[in-house]
């Protein structure tokens, strides 16, 4: 079944967890909406925010399917979306739009426990399951100096939080509880169990 999943992402990130658990899959990149992130609505909590990203990318890339006449993904292909959001208390950290975000951004995290929430969405035989991982984790405190070293690195960009768990700020991070793999951007757990599911409905829908 692995050959027939389709992940709707550009992160370069997400392919290498996949290939991490040895799952085959094909990419799908869609044409980018208007602006980098999905608009938060009103009183709206990040937990909420994130699902529904997650959510929209997977309508969105249905969409691009449909018009590239690719009507199997979601079909008897499975289609993957994944959504990351950082949040502090209920503030979400974007990814930074330039080197003065990025500086804020870290400097809002120095010291202080976040929390990384990721969705993921996949879709097969019309149908839609979702997972949700929460983290939690804690930066040391940083200096102007580490700050200032990190931005100028370039790491920070593209990236919500201003920071990839998987690279130098790995350093800063004092404890995770919870996913690795979720605040790297895709939940390996989450993500392997609602690939069972999919191959499940696959079987039994005799497409498998």
């Amino acid at each position: 079944m692995t050959e027939q999943i389709v992940l709707a992402s550009a992160s370069p990130r997400r392919r290498e967890l996949l290939n991490q658990i040895q799952v085959a899959h094909s990419v799908l990149i869609v044409p980018p909406a208007p602006g980098e992130d999905e608009p938060r609505m009103a009183g709206e909590s990040p937990r909420t925010y994130v699902m529904r990203t997650a959510q929209e990318k997977a309508r969105q890339a249905l969409d691009w399917a449909g018009a590239i006449n690719d009507s199997e993904i979601g079909k008897s292909r499975v289609l993957l979306t994944a959504d990351t959001t950082v949040a502090l208390g209920e503030e979400i950290l974007a990814k930074p739009v330039d080197a003065a975000d990025a500086v804020r951004m870290l400097a809002r995290l120095s010291g202080k426990t976040h929390i990384v929430h990721t969705a993921v969405v996949v879709v097969v035989a019309g149908r839609t399951l979702e997972a949700l991982s929460t983290s939690y984790v804690t930066f040391s405190a940083l200096s102007d100096d580490d700050i200032n070293a990190y931005v100028a690195s370039g790491e920070p960009f593209g990236k919500a939080g201003a920071y990839g768990i998987q690279g130098l700020a790995a350093r800063f991070i004092a404890r995770i509880d919870g996913s690795y793999s979720g605040v790297m951007g895709l939940p390996l757990f989450e993500t392997s169990q609602l690939l069972g599911q999919a191959d499940a409905i696959l079987r039994e829908c005799g497409t498998a």
